[in-house]
Order: structure tokens, then C-alpha cells, then sequence
């Protein structure tokens, strides 16, 4: 098997989670999905129920997710390449 492109996956992580970040808190604003946007945004500054709040989330969400693409592809990576030197 391949090896996982770290850019790759950080970008697509990334955008998903800012992505779906953005829209609880825009819905968050119509009374849905409040207590995870609240949980949320006592580790994302700026983070709350509206539109402006979401964009903010959004942000945020983005580079949260793109660390976790990074993390989880170097993670990846490095265990394929010591299967491999197993054989």
C-alpha cells in the first residue's frame, strides 16, 4: 500500500471539519445543535451560535482538522514503513 499524502488528508480533514463546524453554528442559531456549539467554543475563541460565530468556528475548525490530517497521516506513514521493514 501507498503511502498517505499528508498534504492531502490535512486539507481534506481540514475542510470537513471546519466545514461542519460552520454549520452547527449556523444552525446552532436556530436553536439546534446549541450545546455542542457552546462545548465547542470553550476551546475555540470566538466560537457561538450565529453566522459571524460560524465563520469564526469555521476557521478555526479548518486548522483543528488540518493538524489532525497531519497527525493521523505521519501516524499512518510510520506504521506502514515499520510493517515493512518487518518482512
Amino acid at each position: 500500500m501507498d503511502k498517505l499524502s499528508v498534504k492531502g488528508l490535512a486539507l481534506g480533514l481540514g475542510a470537513m471539519w471546519g466545514a461542519y463546524v460552520m454549520c452547527a453554528g449556523w444552525t446552532a442559531a436556530f436553536g439546534w445543535w446549541t450545546p455542542f456549539v457552546n462545548a465547542l467554543g470553550a476551546a475555540y475563541i470566538g466560537y457561538s451560535p450565529g453566522f459571524v460565530g460560524g465563520i469564526i468556528g469555521g476557521v478555526w475548525g479548518f486548522f483543528d482538522g488540518a493538524v489532525a490530517g497531519i497527525i493521523i497521516a505521519w501516524v499512518y506513514n510510520w506504521s506502514m514503513s515499520q510493517k515493512k521493514s518487518r518482512r
